[in-house]
């Protein structure tokens, strides 16, 4: 994977950006460094994902609607202090490291308790609070990896970063599916070794990671309005067109972005897979994923960062059509829907964050990516209980039937909210 200009050879600044004009680093070193801490607890986080569904389902006895309302608690409490993270990062020198440290470092803690608590509501508190981190940390991190770049890049280190980041998710659950293969107490086993995992990646954030990365003054970032005593930060951001449109969207498509736990469990009934060979279903997105975040980026820095994200949604939605298709239960259809999904997200995770920070004053950073990266959350949260709900009252394919036909819908809506407008603010040019 390309991380650097192969032609830099002086040190990188405090903010992991060299300082020699002409030879920058086209992924900084604090990039590289954050990268390095979202693999290790992804490998943590996607261990107890892979396993979760199947165990909840088929070990515990949860219907599909009962399965959706965990999946959405699980979901839904980290878009509810997304805002709150954001907020608390932006409000002191250097808060963005010490929030993203705490959101780490509480799910860190959660992994372990999964070995003692055993029912329904139990597990769903420890879900919750594992996802309270989760969104405590996702914009702090974020605005660290938008701080840390030129803007001109920054879909591309988003891109590395999410690189990474999937490179984790591919080998949890990997690492998920040796355990249970080996171990005699199979789910307790993979709990414990994904706490181990989680507590490294907090120390690597603690140790590399520097508290405060600077980000290159260009003319034609966005200037934070002077704030008045009527007038709250949040208010600001919302009265930017770009930060409303960019939220509305992304509310509007993830309302009908059916969870990944979800999509396998479909993918799982159509090709009778074993519960054994379950958890490596999420490889082929996680493949995927890594294989495309970082040329996607590029793209997206070329041709236009919204553009590439609706593109990215009209590849969620071919794999929604394959499932629908009577095409049979070969192989080659799960390699085709987990392919696609995977460009799904290769195209539009780091694509939105880069695409939201062109909007978001420096000043502001961590709210303004909370403001959007919540609107998505809590409208992925209202999806998969609706997507529950749905699947138990009249099946899988009508469901999924329902939420391809949304999808289509709101992909056209948004294309409409995402033309360019007089008042966006110029892309950066490319140095």
């Amino acid at each position: 994977m390309y991380l650097a200009d192969r032609r830099t050879t002086t040190a990188t600044d405090a903010a992991g950006r060299n300082p020699a004009p002409g030879r920058r680093a086209a992924v900084p070193a604090t990039v590289f460094a954050l990268g390095t801490v979202s693999l290790v607890t992804d490998v943590s986080s996607e261990m107890v994902s892979a396993v979760l569904p199947l165990y909840l389902v088929a070990g515990l006895g949860l219907s599909p609607l009962g399965f959706g309302l965990l999946d959405g608690l699980y979901n839904g409490v980290g878009a509810l202090v997304r805002l709150v993270g954001g907020r608390l990062a932006d409000r002191r020198d250097g808060g963005h490291k010490t929030v993203a440290l705490l959101g780490y470092g509480l799910s860190a803690l959660c992994k372990p308790l999964l070995l003692v608590v055993h029912g329904v509501p139990l597990i769903g508190a420890v879900l919750a609070a594992d996802r309270t981190g989760k969104g405590l940390r996702t914009a702090p991190r974020d605005a660290m990896i938008s701080l840390a770049c030129e803007p001109a890049d920054r879909a591309r280190a988003f891109g590395a970063h999410r690189a990474m980041d999937t490179a984790g998710a591919l080998l949890g659950p990997l690492l998920a599916f040796l355990v249970l293969r080996t171990a005699a107490e199979g789910y307790d086993a993979v709990f414990t070794v994904s706490g181990c995992v989680a507590a490294l990646g907090v120390l690597i954030l603690w140790l590399f990671v520097p508290a405060h990365p600077g980000e290159p003054t260009s003319p034609t970032d966005p200037v934070l309005p002077r704030r008045t005593e009527t007038r709250t930060p949040l208010r600001d951001l919302l009265r930017r067109p770009g930060v409303r449109r960019l939220t509305a969207c992304a509310v509007l498509l993830g309302l009908t972005t059916v969870s990944d736990s979800f999509l396998y469990l479909t993918l799982q009934r159509r090709l009778a897979v074993t519960e054994a060979w379950f958890p490596l279903l999420p490889l082929g997105t996680a493949a995927a994923f890594l294989l495309l975040a970082v040329p996607l980026g590029v793209v997206a820095d070329r041709f236009g960062r919204r553009r590439l994200f609706l593109c990215g949604h009209l590849a969620l939605l071919g794999a929604y059509g394959l499932l629908l298709a009577p095409l049979g239960s070969s192989p080659a259809l799960a390699c085709a829907v987990l392919a696609l999904h995977g460009t799904f997200y290769a195209a539009t995770d780091g694509v939105l964050a880069a695409a939201t920070a062109d909007a978001v004053p420096r000043e502001t950073r961590g709210s303004g990516l909370a403001v959007v990266q919540t609107g998505q959350a809590a409208a992925r949260f209202v999806c998969s209980i609706a997507f529950g709900a749905a699947w138990t009252a009249w099946g899988d394919r009508t469901a999924l039937g329902a939420a391809a036909t949304g999808l289509l819908v709101s992909a056209a809506a948004s294309a409409v909210l995402l033309r360019p407008s007089p008042t966006d603010v110029p892309p950066e040019p490319v140095r």
